[in-house]
């Protein structure tokens, strides 16, 4: 990050001045704002300043071109699926019937190429492009140097925390809505739209299946807030983001390996990618939501496990070294 992307976030002016190199913790307290008479005036004013960095951050990360990279490759692969799976059918009338989950009703419907794509990119892709936004959170800032003037008054070291994760999580929601929203597009331009026929048997209308999806995109974006706690706990440790990134990848391929070996059936239920196909349940009538609540709680533990480790990093860090 820049000087003045710094300046954005922390809702200064490029001009202003920055705390001197040896500020110390006392520099980084949270403090009440200038101007600020009154308790509820300087709980107003410390709250549009929250905003403010909020949306600060949210214009660093998605203004970066390797955010819109990711953005891309992740609207492509639906693409590709798609475009593959229409000209096998042309060669082959028995269509798509191995590969990943849903592809072989893509041909009858294009609305399973969303749940198809979902499933494609949900153990790989979508966590990779969150691992590494995450991984960057902290570390990326570390390394420009510019973690210091992001924790100038009245910023503070939790609120700064909380912002960047809530950030990460933003991005969540959106790579997923990139992949659901491709896939649609693309299904549609491709291959016959009409009523769903779902998993269990029962079919519905396209508007129920419509909804449906939208709910599956929602199921699939709650899955990556473990791996978005994840990667915001190793950017504390590091001031290299590509060493935080690398690790974040790395330990989500090491998981997903230790949930494929049979021997350790006893622990993967607690690993965070285990429950991630549960959305699959939404696609029959009625829908089962046990996996689904499972899912959910797994990662709120995650969360709530990896953020506080983040945020006992990040309080008891020098960033003035």
């Amino acid at each position: 990050m820049s000087r003045a992307e710094a300046d954005v976030a922390t809702g200064t002016d490029a001009g202003a001045g920055a705390p001197a190199a040896g500020a110390g913790p006392a520099a980084e307290t949270p403090g009440t704002p200038e101007g600020s008479g009154t308790p509820t005036a300087s709980r107003t004013a410390r709250a549009l300043w929250s905003l403010g960095l909020f949306r600060g951050e949210l214009r660093i990360v998605f203004r970066r071109w390797r955010t819109a990279a990711l953005l891309g490759v992740l609207a492509a692969i639906p693409v590709l699926v798609g475009i593959a799976v229409k000209f096998q059918t042309r060669g082959d009338r028995q269509g798509a019937g191995d590969g990943p989950a849903f592809i072989a009703d893509v041909t009858n419907n294009g609305l399973f190429l969303v749940f198809t794509s979902l499933a494609v990119t949900l153990p790989f892709f979508l966590p990779m492009a969150v691992g590494v936004v995450a991984g960057d959170s902290v570390a990326g800032e570390a390394n420009a140097g510019t973690l210091r003037y992001l924790l100038v008054a009245p910023a503070g070291r939790t609120r700064l925390l909380l912002t960047k994760y809530a950030t990460v999580l933003v991005f969540c929601g959106v790579a997923t809505l990139v992949v659901a929203l491709a896939a649609l597009a693309t299904g549609a331009a491709l291959f016959p739209f009409g009523d769903v026929t779902l998993i269990s048997g029962q079919t519905v209308s396209l508007g129920d299946g419509l909804l449906r999806a939208l709910a599956i995109a929602g199921v699939v974006a709650v899955s990556l807030v473990g791996i978005a706690a994840l990667g915001l706990f190793v950017s504390t440790l590091t001031d290299s983001a590509i060493a935080a990134m690398a690790t974040t990848v790395g330990v989500l391929l090491t998981v997903q390996i230790l949930g494929a070996v049979p021997q350790l059936h006893a622990v993967q239920p607690y690993l965070f990618p285990h429950y991630w196909m549960s959305f699959a349940d939404l696609l029959r009538a009625p829908a089962i939501g046990s996996a689904i609540a499972r899912n959910a709680g797994l990662q709120a533990l995650y969360a709530a496990v990896f953020v506080s480790a983040a945020w006992a990093r990040l309080t008891t860090r020098d960033v003035t070294a």
